[in-house]
């Protein structure tokens, strides 16, 4: 295993209590120059391919079974060993094995690797010869003597040691991939420890290093230290000579064949090429024509003359001459006529919308205003920074729709820009031009594609987007695109001059407002799609989706009719949407299955009838739940709201002898969860009040179940329903039938609003529910209902939740009338 220098202090570890050799002062240094007990047996390391010097601190790698368990026991208590160089190769080495000169030294640290090596920091303390081996399992063990090594600072030692600094920094000169080697010794100030530590790190065989380690004074080792560093400074030399003549012969190679190339194209510009090959000359010529008829700006126009210029000195055959020619192409293909509006009034923008939307009202309102900004603010030559429009809802309720009428009623171009799944940044802002096939963004390349500065861009599925890739973050790409304050000068990496998107109007959709990023979201205004309900969902089929398919089918709108029965049987049995491409799916199977019978001849009436619907459609995929008809104890119905519109949902309790645990069944979510432990807990606390025994409670199990139990449910609607339900089944009172109710609930028995009301209220109405319990803080939402779609409800708004009591609950005194009016029932004797 290779340890290199400059790993030794990660090795070591921020815990460790040993500094690096270069990083300590010049009097610490002579610290490491250790005298040790040497007349007890010691642990003696035998050691391969390198040689280790007093006072040096070196990594080894271990492989055999002794020298591993040798590190491990050592390590532990940082114990002293003897080490010997191993000259001759063995795996179980004796004395003769071993140079007769070694160092003693001590453990620092040990380190197992999962290839069944050990790696271990090892100090050099003194010299030490004659080793004596004494055991050799489970390692050896041994004896040795000092070796002393005499040293003399005098003038002449001082004067070789600046000799060996000064060449010890040009072998580092000439092998630059041991600067660290040449940084850690610049530190070093002890002479002594300078001399071990370049006899550890000099590029020798291992019998030369034992030759330095066997100098008895450091002025013999200096001097040999010097005679290796003149041989490897002259092999450097030679080898640096090697390499630079080697490049110069590649250089003058590829000079040779540029100049050639040169001169071809020279000589192509001149007229004086014998050959017929191509030149850029005439796609120059081309472009600066064009140029001339469009009315580029100043700062465009000096762009264009400089990159032309560019072009005309390129070769066709150069590596970049067809980039250069098509980012000049895309300059001139991008719109920068100023921007040119229809004529319209809002009028005429409403009468667009009405014809290809039926319902969706507050949506067309919005879009309406906002036209209506961006009208005035053209009429009065004020810049535009109308918010961007985020149309937020279900699959298919018509947001794509909606901005293409939007286009059609400004007199705009009309581009979309799916944005699902984006997830390179470069797909907004375009690749820099020093790439191969760099391309603008998708942005400039509909721009061009609407031949028009002010188009209508969609951007499709912006939840969609994906963040934080390996190639960028799209959607915060798309910040400067949507913001008004910043889009006026965007910057596309292809072209490298801005652009105003100040004139173009976008327009987003999205699913789901909750996986947009939270910066791109603050930049947009959303505009909810609730999803359509039943009444809306007929009108819809009878007045676009009925007369397309019959266009597409070649279908006579006379020969085949849609009942609204029909059309309500196909929306309530076989569709569960917000929006309504699963039921344009089931209509173009009845109209397919009419063309099927015309074809083949056969007769039938001109009306769809709903035997035909179970025919072709087969049996009902989803049925509607209706409410009860009579009282029952412990069953409520709640209100909840799906992405595909509202529901009716049945709470059930029942209860049974034990020690008051509360049970729940039904797939139910944590926040539901939580709702049924408020209920209860209110419930237990508040039972006086109620009239319900405490000690009834603590011996009674209370069980909640919501039917469905396949279907995961969650949220805090359901809290005021849980509760009645609770209170229902403790006091054996009947729930009223045809009332529903929703609500969240606090301990302190408030009673909060939620969300979803005309989903939930639409749903109840046609499960048959007449009367329903909101929190007054709903009352608003109520309001914003179409009057139509309230006909035949009641409604009452509640604060706490002790108020839905005598609301929800047959009343005491007729529960009584009613069980004393049952005659008793008569046995026989």
């Amino acid at each position: 295993m290779d340890i290199k220098i400059e790993d030794l202090k990660s090795i070591l570890g921020s815990d460790s209590k040993v500094n690096i050799v270069p990083m300590i002062d010049p009097e610490s240094e002579n610290m490491l120059f250790e005298h040790i007990d040497l007349s007890r047996p010691m642990p003696v390391l035998p050691l391969l391919d390198q040689v280790l010097f007093p006072g040096v601190i070196i990594p080894i790698a271990a492989r055999r079974e002794k020298a591993r368990r040798l590190l491990k026991d050592c390590s532990a208590e940082m114990r002293d060993i003897l080490v010997f160089p191993q000259v001759r190769p063995s795996d179980d080495p004796s004395e003769a094995d071993l140079f007769r000169y070694g160092v003693s030294a001590r453990v620092l640290k040990s380190f197992d690797f999962k290839d069944n090596t050990t790696v271990a920091i090892l100090q050099g303390l003194e010299r030490v010869t004659d080793l004596k081996i004494s055991e050799r399992d489970p390692y050896y063990w041994g004896f040795a003597t000092p070796a002393v090594e005499l040293y003399y600072r005098d003038r002449e030692m001082m004067r070789r040691m600046k000799v060996l600094r000064r060449r010890y920094a040009e072998i580092v000169r000439l092998r630059t991939q041991d600067d660290d080697i040449a940084s850690m010794m610049a530190n070093i100030r002890n002479d002594r420890l300078y001399i071990n530590f370049a006899s550890t790190n000099i590029d020798v065989e291992v019998d030369a290093k034992c030759q330095l380690l066997e100098a008895e004074t450091y002025q013999k080792r200096i001097d040999m230290l010097l005679d290796q560093l003149s041989t490897l400074k002259g092999i450097e030399e030679l080898r640096h000579e090697i390499d630079s003549r080697t490049q110069d012969i590649i250089g003058k190679q590829q000079r040779e064949w540029y100049l050639r190339h040169q001169m071809d194209v020279i000589q192509e510009e001149l007229g004086e090429s014998s050959g017929n090959g191509p030149s850029s000359e005439g796609d120059v010529a081309e472009l600066r024509k064009r140029a001339e008829q469009i009315p580029l700006p100043q700062e465009v126009r000096e762009v264009f003359d400089k990159e032309s210029q560019k072009l005309s000195r390129m070769g066709v055959y150069a590596p970049d001459y067809s980039v250069q020619l098509s980012y000049l192409e895309t300059l001139l293909d991008i719109p920068w006529e100023p921007a040119q509006y229809a004529d319209y009034t809002l009028q005429q923008a409403r009468d667009v919308l009405d014809r290809d939307h039926f319902g969706i009202k507050k949506v067309k309102d919005r879009v309406i205003e906002y036209l209506a900004v961006v009208r005035r603010q053209r009429e009065r030559s004020l810049q535009s920074k109308a918010q961007v429009l985020c149309l937020v809802g279900p699959p298919g309720t018509g947001k794509t729709s909606v901005c293409r009428s939007v286009a059609e009623a400004l007199g705009r171009p009309y581009r979309r820009i799916a944005l699902g799944g984006l997830h390179d940044e470069a797909e907004i802002r375009g690749h820099r031009r020093t790439y191969i096939g760099a391309m603008p963004g998708r942005i400039i390349q509909e721009l061009i594609k609407a031949h028009s500065s002010n188009p209508v861009f969609v951007l499709d599925e912006i939840d969609k987007v994906q963040t934080n890739t390996f190639h960028g973050d799209p959607s915060s790409a798309l910040l400067e695109v949507l913001d008004p304050e910043q889009n006026c000068h965007f910057h596309d990496n292809f072209l490298g001059i801005e652009y105003d998107l100040s004139h173009v109007l976008f327009i987003a959709t999205a699913n789901s407002v909750s996986d947009i990023q939270p910066a791109l979201l603050d930049r947009m205004e959303i505009i909810e799609f609730s999803g359509y309900v039943l009444e809306e969902k007929t009108e819809i089929a009878a007045r676009h989706l009925l007369p397309r398919l019959m266009k597409d089918n070649v279908v006579d709108r006379r020969s085949v009719k849609f009942p609204t029965e029909v059309i309500q049987q196909v929306i309530n049995d076989y569709t569960r949407e917000g929006g309504v491409r699963q039921l344009e799916k089931q209509l173009a199977k009845l109209v397919r299955h009419r063309v099927v019978m015309q074809e083949m001849g056969e007769k039938c009436p001109a009306k769809v009838t709903a035997d035909e619907v179970h025919t072709v459609l087969g049996l009902p995929v989803h049925s509607t739940d209706r409410a009860r008809t009579a009282p029952a104890v412990g069953i409520v119905t709640g209100l909840a709201w799906t992405p595909v519109g509202g529901e009716i949902l049945f709470i059930e309790a029942s209860t049974s002898h034990g020690k008051g645990v509360l049970s729940l069944t039904g797939n139910l979510g944590d926040v539901m969860k939580e709702s049924a432990t408020l209920a209860f807990e209110y419930i237990k606390s508040h039972a006086t009040q109620f009239g319900i025994d405490p000690k009834q409670l603590e011996e009674t199990n209370l069980h909640i179940h919501v039917p469905e139990g396949a279907v995961p449910k969650d949220g805090p609607s359901a809290g005021i329903t849980m509760f009645t339900a609770m209170f229902s089944v403790l006091t054996s009172r009947p729930v009223l039938p045809h009332v529903a109710m929703t609500g969240e609930i606090t301990l302190r028995g408030d009673v909060t609003p939620v969300g979803g009301i005309k989903e939930k209220i639409l749903a109840a109405k046609r499960a048959g529910i007449t009367t329903l319990i909101l929190c007054h803080d709903n009352q608003r939402d109520i309001e914003e209902i179409e009057p139509e779609y309230l006909t035949g409800l009641t409604f009452h708004y509640i604060h706490q939740m002790s108020d839905v009591l005598p609301l929800a609950l047959v009343p005491v005194e007729s529960q009584r009338r009613r069980s004393v009016g049952k005659s008793p029932k008569k046995t026989k004797a």
